[in-house]
């Protein structure tokens, strides 16, 4: 399957419903190449990616996930994205490792889009497990737990009503207007706060 950028942009979509697919060694390889590709302060390459598959180790890596995340469960595939921020540009505070390994991840689940499969990032997990469970350094950050599968047409029974109608309908974006400015930053109008005299 080929699809432009702009094509997996639009088509990827963070969904919760998932069917068990069969992980193969192309399909990590496919994941990892893109991702390596990605740029990064002067080439440090911050990212580091741990692929969980395999029914034992998945079953084990269950407890990891908060109580909204269950949907989880019925993952082919988990991938631990981790960094450091020795790892990368630090520049007057500025911790480059977060933002070069999120651009590198960003590529690694629009590979997945376009490989058909469903490439869900999330926040809702204890961080503490993943490095237990995964012999992650303690002085490195997981970042993310990337989810993936093929998606579903059946709603996973564990979904909130938010999220059921997440599945249906993609969530509303921002209009361009609030999120995408000229020459300088603006205050959206709708958010002023009108301090006139009464």
């Amino acid at each position: 399957m080929t699809m432009s950028v702009k094509e997996a942009i639009e088509k990827r979509r963070a969904y919760r419903s998932l069917e068990k697919i069969e992980i193969t060694e192309e399909i990590i390889n496919e994941l990892s190449f893109a991702a390596s590709l990605s740029a990064s302060c002067f080439n440090n390459q911050p990212w580091r990616f741990i692929f969980v598959y395999g029914k034992e180790d998945l079953e084990n890596f269950k407890v990891v996930f908060n109580k909204g995340n269950e949907w989880c469960h019925e993952d082919s595939l988990v991938i631990a994205v981790v960094s450091e921020k020795e790892l990368d540009c630090d520049v007057k505070g500025r911790q480059y490792y977060l933002f070069d390994t999120g651009m590198a991840t960003a590529q690694l689940i629009l590979r997945a889009t376009e490989l058909g499969l469903v490439a869900h990032p999330i926040a809702g997990y204890d961080e503490q497990k993943v490095k237990e469970l995964l012999s992650v350094p303690e002085n490195m950050t997981v970042i993310t737990l990337v989810n993936v599968g093929k998606h579903s047409d059946k709603i996973t029974p564990v979904l909130s009503e938010k999220q059921v109608r997440d599945e249906k309908e993609r969530p509303k974006r921002m209009p361009i207007d609030k999120i995408a400015f000229r020459n300088r930053y603006a205050i959206p109008l709708d958010v002023l706060i009108d301090k006139s005299p009464d």
